[in-house]
């Protein structure tokens, strides 16, 4: 067997592969950028194919920088970006059009009259869910409906739909194995949570064949093996996680009350609530947990659609920063954001509010305020929007989270995670290892083949909360004040 593990994450705006040695280190990494195209308003997509080459092409250059190759692995761990949906020919391999993105919001008008017309209380008993575009069964339909050949094509399994999880998994296998992870099924809106089954109730109701559905399998476990001519051995796929599922594991989360918040194009909260699923009054989605056996496990959720993709649109469509690690800086050079807030609802606003039709705002703004008030305010949402997480969260549980633990690109922002701390009024604490995502899918491979058993979690930073309470709640008041004005 190969001494380095290989783990692929298919993110929305990166593609990256990193190797891992026998000891957890990092022996090698490649990334590529991604790119998303947006048609319409609210519309999200992206090309399935070159999600695929970047992948390919980022593992390529991870062996050729660590000077190996593909013979020295042991076997292959995924995570990837959830919701995200891609329909394909069987035999040809090709996709039937663009990848529609967890972010795309094509199909609220369809969400709108599914709830309208029909007591939906069921559906998120059954999924954990709420019927919202963010998830892929109206992605799905919306596809089949765009070609009326689609449906005809999709009833005789000529079709297959899956998640970036299952897309890789097809392209690594040469096409031999058609599969989705436990973590990833959750977030169809098509599984039944409990269960960890398709639900024909749930295809019948959007319309869906069950013939285009992938195998479901668990997280952590042998499911394929990679193909000789695709990535040059044969290797086993042993762990599958939805990019949050995994940063869970990374983190170390594997008790109840146990929580992560993970900074990435949106932001995502998960906390760990054993082996039985909890519902949510407050906004909250219930959702699988990877499980390091076959045994099930369930996390309670909520996700911001728009927190690193805000400082990238800073970036490049307004041109404010240069760089995404500018703002830092940018932010510290102000005492505060001059009574600026942004609400960067530009795809709708997710948990706990689910308003599709929300659409971004800045609230405040006078002739004193410049460019770092907003850079500052920007960072501010994303900790701001992170407290009504954790405040709907509290309020489902009704226990404290104790403390919050970060990852992501954004976490080593040390303004915004002291100013998380302020406004959670709680401990943030960061890892020594930012890639708490990449190191969950690893670890699920590498127990699934005997690779390394234990997982170790060190901190870098304890950020200690440091705000006076009429500060913090002066801040809050006005945050909900700007939420107030795009709902």
């Amino acid at each position: 067997m190969g001494e380095y593990l290989l783990a692929c994450d298919e993110g929305t705006s990166s593609a990256r592969s990193v190797l891992f040695d026998r000891d957890g280190n990092v022996a090698s990494s490649a990334q590529l950028e991604l790119q998303s195209a947006f048609p319409n308003d609210g519309w999200v997509e992206q090309d399935a194919n070159a999600t695929w080459e970047a992948q390919h092409s980022s593992i390529d250059h991870a062996l050729e920088r660590f000077g190996v190759s593909p013979s020295a692995l042991h076997a292959v761990g995924i995570t990837n970006q959830r919701e995200t949906t891609i329909v394909w020919d069987r035999t040809t391999g090709e996709p039937i059009g663009p990848a529609i993105t967890w972010q795309c919001r094509r199909t609220a008008s369809r969400c709108d009259a599914l709830k309208a017309a029909n007591d939906t209380a069921w559906i998120s008993g059954r999924t954990g869910l709420k019927v919202d575009p963010y998830f892929s069964a109206t992605k799905i339909r919306w596809m089949l409906d765009n070609d009326p050949a689609l449906q005809r094509r999709a009833n005789d399994g000529e079709l297959a739909f899956g998640t970036v999880d299952s897309w890789l998994v097809f392209k690594l296998t040469a096409g031999s194995v058609h599969a989705i992870d436990r973590t990833n099924a959750s977030r169809t809106l098509l599984m039944d949570l409990r269960h960890g089954i398709w639900d024909d109730e749930l295809l019948a109701f959007f319309d869906i064949p069950k013939a285009m559905m992938p195998t479901i399998v668990p997280s952590c476990g042998i499911l394929g093996i990679t193909a000789g001519e695709v990535l040059g051995v044969e290797v086993p796929i042993a762990g599958i996680a939805g990019d949050q599922q995994a940063a869970l594991v990374g983190q170390g989360c594997f008790t109840p009350n146990a929580a992560k918040l993970t900074y990435g194009t949106g932001a995502f909260l998960l906390v760990h609530t054993g082996s039985e699923p909890r519902t949510s009054n407050a906004g909250l989605l219930s959702t699988t947990a990877a499980s390091l056996t076959n045994g099930a496990e369930f996390a309670l959720e909520g996700s911001v659609f728009s927190a690193g993709s805000t400082i990238q649109w800073l970036r490049d469509n307004l041109g404010v920063l240069s760089s995404a690690a500018e703002s830092e800086a940018m932010a510290t050079s102000v005492p505060d954001s001059a009574g600026v807030f942004l609400v960067p609802a530009f795809e709708g606003l997710g948990a706990p509010h689910w308003d599709a039709k929300a659409r971004g705002a800045i609230v405040g703004l006078t002739r004193a305020a410049d460019r770092s008030h907003l850079v500052r305010a920007a960072l501010e949402s994303m900790a701001l929007q992170t407290f009504d997480l954790i405040d709907a969260l509290e309020a489902d549980t009704g226990e404290r989270i104790s403390e919050l633990r970060v990852d992501g690109g954004a976490a080593m922002n040390d303004f915004l995670l002291q100013f998380q701390a302020d406004v959670l009024d709680r401990p943030v604490v960061r890892p020594k290892n930012l890639e708490s995502t990449v190191r969950g899918a690893a670890h699920l491979a590498a127990v699934a083949t005997d690779f390394w058993s234990e997982l170790t979690y060190e901190v870098n930073q304890r950020f200690e909360p440091n705000m006076t309470v009429s500060e913090r709640e002066a801040k809050l008041s006005g945050w909900r004040d700007a939420l107030r004005a795009v709902l």
